[in-house]
C-alpha cells in the first residue's frame, strides 16, 4: 500500500506539473448565418461590395472590436515599396472572417477554460493529490498515533535485535536435539566413519585415481555429522549479556503490550476508512471519467465584448488527462483489492491470539507462552514477512532458553579456580561456600568434594543436579530466599547424606516440598512467615516423614504453634521459636512434645511461664529470653521437671524472684540478667548444684553472705548493679572460674580472692576502687588479658604480682579460656 500510495502521488504530482505549466483552451468563434444574408465567406468581391460589407458591419466593429483598424480613408491608397510585377498577383484571403483582436482571443480562451470544461478535467490533479495524501495519512496513521507508535517501534526494534542475536541461532540448533538418541547415534556413525576414514588414509586408497571431489565430498560430509552433535557453546561475555538484556526487554514488552488491544483495533478502523474512501473514490471517479474530451461547445456571455454568443474550444491536455485517470483508476483498484484483502485477513480468524506450538514442536522449547491482544496481532503481521521473525523471536519467550543461557554465563564466569577462592572456614572449623545474588548454581560447585556447609542466597533457579553425589563431606545446606529444585539422584544423595537444613523464605509456599522427605535430617531451621493466617499452609506439608530429626528452629511471628509439629514428638529434642514480637497465644501442642529437652521461646511477649511447659517431664533447659515477663510464681512447678537443669530468664521484665526457688532442687544454671530484681532471697543460695549464675544489669544493692553456700559456682556475674560491698563468704566458692563484678560502686576486694585459685576471668573494671589487692598473684590461672581493671589500678600492683599476671603460660591459659567458654 506505501508503494502504490507513492506512485499514486507521483502520478498527481505529474499531473498537476502538467496542468498547471501546458494546459489550456483554443477556441474559435462560430459565425451565426442568421445575422445576415451573406455567408461570411472571404471570395473576390468587387470594391463597392466591400466598401458595403466593411460599413455593414462597422457599427458592430466600432462596438465589439474598438481596437479593430478602421476603413482606411479613400483618398488614400497603401504605397508599395515593391513594386508588383504584371506576372504576380496576391491571393486574396478566403473563410470566417472574425474580425477579433488576438487580446479577445486570451480573454475568451479563459472564459471558456472556466466555463465549457467540466470540473473534473480541471481539479482531477489535485483530487488526486488529496486522495492519495488522505490514503497514505490513513495507512500510518498508527506510526504516528503516540500510544500505538511507541509500541510497534519497540517491538520492531527488539525484533531485529532478537534476529541478529548469536543466542538465538545457538539455542535453536543446541536445544533442538539436546540429549536425542538420533544424535547419539549420529555421533557413533561420524566417529565410526572417521575411524574408517583414517584407516584408509593409512594404508592407502586402492583406486588411486579418483578424483579430488570425491574425497573432499566423504569428508565434508564426515565432519558435518560430528558438528550436528550439540555441544554447549560458549558466548562471549559481551554476547551473553546482550542476550540477557533482550530477555528482560521481551519480558517487560510482554507485559506491557499484552494488556491491550489498541493496536489491533486502530489498524482495523484504519483499514475500513481506507477501503470505505477507496469505494467512494472510484465511484465517483468512474462518472466523471467520460467528461473528459477534446473538443467544447462554448457559450459565454460575452456577445456585446465579442459580438459571438459561441465558440469552438479544444482541450489539449484532454488526452493525457484522460490517460492519467486510467492509470489513476488501475491503481485505485489494486489499492482497494489490497484494502479488502487485509479486511479479510483481519477478520476471517482471531489475529488476537498467537500460538507458537509449531516452534514448540520444532525446537524442544515446550514452556514457551501463547500470546494474546496486541501482542499477538504483531506477530501475525511480523508471519505476513518471515515466519522466522517470530520462531527467533520465542526463543527469547521461553524460561527455558533463559535459564539455559544463565546457565552457559553461569558457568563461563563461575570456574572451579574462582569458587575454591571463595570457600572459607567458619569458627567451628568447617569448610564454607556462600554464594550470593547469582542466576544459578554453578556446575563447578558440584567439584568441590571436601566442602561441607554450602549457602546459596537469593539465587531464584537454584537447581540441585545428580554432581552433587561427589559431595561426599556435605553435611549441611542453606536456601536464603532461593526456592531449590532438586533433581531425582540428587535428592535420593540428599536423604543420605544431608544432616542440617536451613531454609528462609517470605511466604511458606516457598519452602521446597523436598524437605519435608528428608529422612535422616537432624537439624531443620525455618525463617519467615508462618503467622497464624497461612497456620493452613503451614501444614508444613507433613513432618511425619523426617523421622530422625532432632532440632527444629522457628524464627517467624506465629500466634500459635502448629499442630503438626507433633508429628515430632517421638524423635524431637530440641525446638526453637523466635517470634518478631508477635504474642504467642497457644502453646497447648508443647504438651504433646513429650521428648522434648531444650525449649527456647524468644521474643514471643510471654507475660509469664506457659504452664505448658510444666508437663514437659524430660525438659533439661528452658530460656525465655526477651518476653515482657514480671514475675515468676509459677517456678516452684519446676520441681516436678526433674532433669531441668538450665533456667534462662534473661531480658525481661521480672522484679523479684519467689522463695519458692529453692524447690527447683538440680538447677545449674541460671539466667536473671537484664531483669529489674532489686534484692536476691536466702533461698537462691540453697541451689547447691548452680554453676551458672547471671544477675548483671539490674538493680541489685546486696549480695547475700548465703553465696558462699554455693561451692559448685564456676561462674558469677552481677556487672552493671549497685553493689558496693563484696561479701568474704564469695570466696568460698573456690570453683569459681570467671567473677564479674564491674560497673558498681565496690570501693574494695577483700584479701580472700587469692583462694580463687582456678579464677580465669576477673571484671572489676568501672568501680571506686582505690587499689587491688596483691593476693591476685595467688590466682594461678589469671592472666593480663582476662583481667579487666583499670590499668593504673594493675600498675598499682607489686612489680612481682604484675610478673605473675603477665606470665606466659600458655596450657594454663589455654586451659583457663576453655574452662570460661563453657561457663558462658
Amino acid at each position: 500500500m506505501d508503494y502504490l500510495g507513492i506512485v499514486m502521488l507521483m502520478l498527481a504530482i505529474f499531473s498537476g506539473t502538467m496542468q498547471l505549466t501546458k494546459d489550456q483552451v483554443v477556441c474559435l468563434p462560430i459565425f451565426d448565418q442568421t445575422q445576415d444574408g451573406s455567408g461570411g465567406v472571404l471570395e473576390t468581391h468587387s470594391p463597392e461590395l466591400g466598401d458595403a460589407f466593411w460599413n455593414k458591419e462597422n457599427a458592430i466593429g466600432e462596438q465589439a472590436a474598438p481596437l479593430m483598424s478602421k476603413q482606411p480613408p479613400k483618398g488614400i491608397v497603401p504605397s508599395n515599396p515593391f513594386p508588383q510585377s504584371p506576372a504576380f498577383t496576391q491571393p486574396q484571403p478566403k473563410g470566417v472572417r472574425t474580425k477579433l483582436d488576438f487580446q479577445q482571443y486570451v480573454f475568451v480562451n479563459q472564459m471558456c477554460y472556466h466555463v465549457a470544461l467540466p470540473w473534473y478535467s480541471k481539479y482531477f490533479p489535485y483530487l488526486a493529490l488529496i486522495h492519495t495524501i488522505v490514503l497514505m495519512v490513513s495507512s500510518n496513521f498508527w506510526f504516528k498515533y503516540p500510544k500505538t507508535s511507541s509500541k510497534v517501534e519497540h517491538f520492531v526494534s527488539i525484533l531485529g535485535k532478537c534476529f541478529e542475536s548469536p543466542w538465538t541461532t545457538k539455542a535453536l540448533s543446541e536445544t533442538a536435539c539436546e540429549d536425542s538418541e538420533e544424535n547419539k547415534q549420529r555421533l557413533a556413525g561420524a566417529s565410526t566413519l572417521l575411524k574408517h576414514l583414517s584407516t584408509s588414509s593409512e594404508e592407502g586408497s586402492p583406486n588411486q585415481s579418483a578424483p579430488v571431489g570425491n574425497k573432499s565430498g566423504v569428508a565434508f560430509s564426515a565432519e558435518k555429522l560430528v558438528s550436528e552433535v550439540p555441544s554447549m557453546t560458549i558466548l562471549d561475555k559481551k554476547d551473553g549479556e546482550q542476550a540477557k538484556a533482550l530477555f528482560e526487554k521481551v519480558r517487560k514488552f510482554h507485559a506491557h503490550v499484552e494488556d491491550s488491544d489498541l493496536i489491533y483495533r486502530l489498524y482495523a478502523i484504519q483499514t475500513v476508512i481506507k477501503t470505505v474512501t477507496f469505494i467512494l473514490i472510484l465511484c465517483y471517479t468512474m462518472t466523471f471519467v467520460t467528461s473528459i474530451d477534446f473538443d467544447h461547445v462554448c457559450e459565454p456571455e460575452i456577445k456585446h465584448l465579442t459580438g459571438y454568443s459561441k465558440f469552438h474550444c479544444t482541450h489539449n491536455m484532454a488526452f493525457m488527462l484522460k490517460k492519467l485517470l486510467v492509470c489513476y483508476i488501475a491503481l485505485i483498484c489494486v489499492y482497494g483489492i489490497i484494502c479488502i484483502y487485509t479486511l479479510f485477513w483481519l477478520f476471517r480468524r482471531p489475529l488476537k491470539e498467537y500460538s507458537f506450538e509449531k516452534v514448540r514442536e520444532e525446537s524442544s522449547f515446550s514452556d514457551i507462552p501463547d500470546v494474546k491482544n496486541d501482542f499477538a496481532f504483531l506477530l501475525h503481521m511480523v508471519d505476513q514477512y518471515d515466519l522466522l521473525y517470530s520462531k527467533r523471536f520465542g526463543v527469547f519467550l521461553s524460561e527455558v532458553s533463559e535459564n539455559k543461557l544463565r546457565e552457559i554465563s553461569l558457568n563461563h564466569e563461575w570456574t572451579f579456580e574462582k569458587l575454591r577462592q571463595h570457600v572459607t572456614r567458619n569458627p567451628q572449623d568447617k569448610l564454607e561456600l556462600h554464594l550470593f545474588m547469582l542466576s544459578g548454581v554453578p556446575d563447578a560447585v558440584f567439584e568441590l568434594t571436601d566442602l561441607e556447609i554450602l549457602k546459596l542466597e537469593l539465587i531464584p533457579e537454584a537447581k540441585i543436579t545428580a554432581k552433587i553425589s561427589q559431595m561426599i563431606n556435605l553435611q549441611e545446606l542453606h536456601f536464603y530466599h532461593c526456592p531449590a529444585k532438586v533433581e531425582q539422584t540428587a535428592f535420593i544423595f540428599l536423604c543420605d547424606h544431608l544432616r542440617c537444613l536451613h531454609v528462609k523464605f517470605t511466604d511458606v509456599a516457598e519452602i521446597p516440598s523436598w524437605v519435608y522427605l528428608l529422612k535422616n535430617l537432624r537439624e531443620l531451621y525455618l525463617v519467615g512467615n508462618l503467622n497464624s493466617e497461612n497456620n493452613k499452609l503451614i501444614g508444613l506439608e507433613s513432618l511425619r516423614d523426617l523421622r530422625r530429626l532432632k532440632i527444629l528452629h522457628l524464627k517467624s511471628n506465629l500466634t500459635k504453634i502448629p499442630t503438626n509439629i507433633t508429628d515430632l514428638s517421638p524423635h524431637l529434642v530440641r525446638l526453637v521459636i523466635h517470634n518478631d514480637g508477635t504474642k504467642l497465644l497457644v502453646l497447648n501442642t508443647l504438651k504433646k512434645i513429650i521428648n522434648l529437652a531444650e525449649l527456647e521461646l524468644h521474643n514471643c511477649e510471654l507475660e509469664r511461664i506457659p504452664h505448658a511447659v510444666f508437663s514437659l517431664n524430660n525438659l533439661q533447659e528452658l530460656d525465655l529470653k526477651s518476653n515482657n515477663i514480671r514475675t515468676i510464681e509459677e517456678v516452684i512447678s519446676f520441681q516436678h521437671l526433674k532433669r531441668l537443669t538450665c533456667l534462662k530468664l534473661w531480658y525481661n521484665k521480672i522484679i523479684s524472684i519467689p522463695l519458692s526457688i529453692s524447690h527447683v532442687k538440680n538447677l545449674e544454671s541460671l539466667y536473671l540478667s537484664h531483669n529489674k530484681l532489686e534484692s536476691l532471697p536466702s533461698p537462691l543460695f540453697t541451689l547447691l548444684k548452680l554453676r551458672y549464675l547471671d544477675l548483671s544489669l539490674n538493680s541489685v544493692a546486696v549480695i547475700p553472705p548465703e553465696v558462699g553456700f554455693l561451692q559448685n559456682l564456676q561462674y558469677f556475674a552481677i556487672t552493671g548493679n549497685k553493689v558496693e560491698v563484696v561479701p568474704k563468704q564469695l570466696f568460698k566458692c573456690v570453683k569459681l572460674r570467671t567473677l564479674c563484678l564491674g560497673h558498681n560502686c565496690i570501693t574494695s576486694i577483700p584479701e580472700k580472692v587469692g583462694h580463687l585459685s582456678q579464677l580465669t576471668h576477673l571484671e572489676l573494671k568501672g568501680n571506686c576502687l582505690d587499689r587491688l589487692p596483691i593476693q591476685l598473684g595467688h590466682c594461678s590461672l589469671l592472666r593480663r588479658s582476662c583481667l579487666v581493671v583499670e590499668d593504673h589500678l594493675f600498675d598499682s600492683l607489686p612489680i612481682e604480682v604484675k610478673e605473675s599476671i603477665n606470665q606466659e603460660a600458655s596450657v594454663s591459659f589455654a586451659s583457663g579460656c576453655k574452662c570460661l567458654m563453657e561457663g558462658r
